[in-house]
């Protein structure tokens, strides 16, 4: 049985960590009876193993086998 791998793109928020970076996602969601929208915001450990990103980055994460306690999501590309 072959699962799909979520992709996500999101902000990094830290690069301070080896190897480690934290990426912000946000997402917008609706309140059922009312047209009112608002956001909803998680923040993902990713492994970064070249250490390309920097801080304010927008970075595209793909989901992957537990790498540590945190980190279950690896780098695929970012954008400056």
């Amino acid at each position: 049985m072959i699962h799909k791998k979520r992709i996500l793109t999101g902000d990094v928020i830290s690069a301070s960590m080896a190897k480690t970076i934290v990426v912000k996602i946000n997402r917008q969601k609706v309140r059922p009876p009312y047209p009112k929208s608002y956001t909803v915001s998680k923040k993902y450990h990713v492994h970064d193993e070249q250490g390309k990103a920097k801080v304010g980055d927008r970075v595209t994460i793909e989901e992957c086998r537990p790498l540590s306690r945190l980190k279950r999501w690896r780098l695929v590309s970012h954008k400056i």
